[in-house]
């Protein structure tokens, strides 16, 4: 009898060992994210019924020499309770008459969950800000969606920012850090993929280097700019804005500028 209750329980452990193994769970490391911008159909949403004339000319220019699709490199390196996140320098691509909200990386972004705080280097033309401030606040609602991201089981959340602007997210609880690109926060695990629908940008995960530890002491905050919180960026950003006639493209951009 003896034997038969050990030659039962003997599997029993071993099958149990296997999940614990592949249960594993990641504190530090490294994720690639890649952004994309639907620069179309930004353009068109900004210029709507007056995209005619010299306008229609000059946007039918940009896509016979732009893409449709501009993609972004980034780096997420956490460890602990700490993130920095940093935009990887691309090729300059061709002039255009066209400024895209959205179409570029200007943000340097340093989070510690400890603090519930984050410390982003914002370039806003050549003008340079160091915004120090309480993580942005966002709604989110766990669905039971799921998708694989990088080799990570994710489930997905939705979202809202700034009160009007819908998030959709995926997340990995197998990444213990509840953080994400730029300043995305706030699920019960890491965020690899997050598009903002209604803006036409995305970023997502395209590898985690999860085999090398990091040391926290390595993640190291910006310091370069002026200073300031949120909502004196906001206040600065309609000073510099003030004088544009395109209520649609001023949305767009003070909306880029502070998410």
């Amino acid at each position: 009898m003896k034997a038969t209750i050990i030659a039962l329980v003997v599997p029993l452990l071993s099958i149990n060992s296997l999940f614990a193994q592949n249960e594993r769970y990641t504190t530090s490391g490294s994720i690639e994210f890649e952004k994309s911008v639907n620069t179309y159909a930004i353009l068109k949403r900004m210029y709507g019924d007056n995209m005619e004339g010299f306008l229609q000319q000059a946007f039918d220019q940009y896509k016979k020499t732009q893409p449709q699709f501009k993609i972004f490199k980034s780096t997420l390196t956490f460890s602990g309770d700490k993130s920095l996140f940093t935009p990887i320098p691309g090729e300059n691509s061709a002039g255009s008459f066209f400024t895209v909200p959205m179409a570029d990386q200007n943000n340097i972004v340093y989070t510690d969950m400890e603090t519930h705080t984050t410390t982003v280097e914002k370039k806003v033309f050549e003008q340079t800000f160091l915004v120090k401030d309480s993580l942005k606040k966002i709604k989110w609602k766990i669905t039971d969606e799921t998708r694989e991201i990088a080799g990570y089981s994710c489930r997905r959340a939705n979202g809202l920012i700034l009160d009007s602007v819908y998030v959709v997210a995926f997340y990995t609880d197998r990444i213990t850090m509840p953080g994400g690109p730029e300043s995305f926060s706030g699920l019960p695990g890491m965020i690899l993929e997050v598009a903002l629908p209604h803006e036409n940008v995305s970023w997502r995960a395209i590898k985690v280097n999860d085999a090398v530890g990091v040391d926290a002491g390595s993640i190291i905050q910006p310091k370069k700019g002026k200073p300031m919180n949120s909502k004196q960026l906001y206040e600065t950003l309609l000073g510099v804005f003030k004088n544009w006639d395109n209520a649609t493209e001023l949305n767009l951009t003070m909306k880029s500028n502070l998410l």
